[in-house]
């Protein structure tokens, strides 16, 4: 794949007159285009592309689709999609509004060739330039070297990634092996809103109160799903499912019950100093692992939200009948001995 360096395209007339009348005070996509136009060059990508083959897509323009999918927390569908449909969007990559844009794969495969040849700081240090330039930003003073805060930042976000995809691993696997179980335990629409997306520090609130919120959201689904699958009228199986248990010992784990001076229960997240955590050689550190043999066991998991619930009972599935052996074959005569 080869690169002609040109840069962010103009934005066609058209496409001015529509973003200008859609976006009066104008939006941060059309902020970026009209102050950081410059920052977003094709040239200090040249030495990751070649000069033969067919031409791919500027890198300029990729990047700051990057810029924007990072700004406004978006998959890589999401942004793709947002560059054929947001106005606002099309006027900062100058494309016309009958622009079809690319395939939601490009922003992988752009992404690994910046890693691959070491330019993942580029735009970053360009941009950077750009703002002390422009007297935005300024020399730092003295900065706290002590790495402690980052890794309990670092751990605390890692057991709330850990409690979320405990939950939908378990959902994922009711919705399979007894989904008309599932439908009689939970909202289904609810949880499918909460636990469809993969649960990761991307889509974490910046905000320690909303966090901790989110955590004890976890927490309370994580002790109802396990209430409702040792209640004495489940069938037993249920409880036997490997995601099940796995999610029953995080949760022990992870939270402890309390009681308030209401006497009512409250779930919390456990802390190191008051409540005590298992060492780190026997916590689980994935929701689809588990111990055997003093080896990990990956499972590998999908989507449960985009499962229909179908109205099957909650039983056992049929063990499948053993195949009849084949009957010889008569052997003729004049092969006989």
């Amino acid at each position: 794949m080869s690169m002609r360096p040109e840069g962010l395209p103009e934005v066609p007339e058209q496409t001015v007159m529509v973003a200008r009348a859609a976006f009066p005070q104008g939006s941060l996509a059309i902020r970026v285009r009209d102050r950081l136009a410059e920052v977003f060059a094709d040239e200090p990508f040249a030495s990751a592309f070649g000069v033969r083959g067919a031409p791919g897509l500027s890198p300029g323009v990729l990047c700051l689709v990057t810029v924007l999918q990072f700004a406004e927390d978006l998959t890589d569908r999401q942004a793709a999609a947002m560059a054929v449909r947001a106005i606002d969007w099309k006027y900062a990559l100058g494309a016309e509004l009958t622009d079809t844009g690319f395939d939601a794969s490009v922003l992988s495969r752009f992404r690994s060739r910046l890693s691959d040849n070491g330019m993942e700081r580029v735009v970053f240090d360009r941009l950077l330039e750009y703002c002390v330039e422009e007297g935005l930003v300024a020399a730092g003073g003295r900065q706290r070297t002590d790495s402690t805060h980052v890794i309990s930042a670092v751990r605390d976000l890692n057991r709330l990634e850990l409690a979320g995809e405990s939950v939908r691993a378990a959902l994922e696997a009711l919705a399979v092996a007894a989904p008309s179980w599932l439908a009689g335990q939970v909202d289904v629409a609810e949880f499918a809103h909460r636990y469809g997306p993969r649960v990761d520090g991307w889509r974490m609130p910046a905000s320690q109160t909303k966090r901790d919120r989110l955590a004890q959201v976890f927490g309370q689904d994580a002790l109802a799903l396990c209430r409702a699958a040792w209640s004495p009228g489940t069938p037993p199986w249920i409880r036997e499912i490997e995601s099940v248990q796995i999610l029953r010992q995080i949760l022990v784990q992870t939270y402890y019950l309390s009681t308030d001076t209401r006497g009512r229960e409250v779930i919390k997240k456990r802390a190191a100093d008051d409540e005590g955590v298992p060492p780190g050689h026997r916590r689980l550190a994935s929701p689809t692992t588990r111990t055997h043999a003093g080896r990990p066991r990956a499972r590998a998991c999908s989507g449960w939200a985009t499962r229909s619930i179908s109205p099957r009972p909650a039983t056992l599935p049929p063990k499948p009948k053993p195949k009849p052996k084949p009957k010889p074959k008569p052997v003729s005569g004049r092969h006989r001995i």
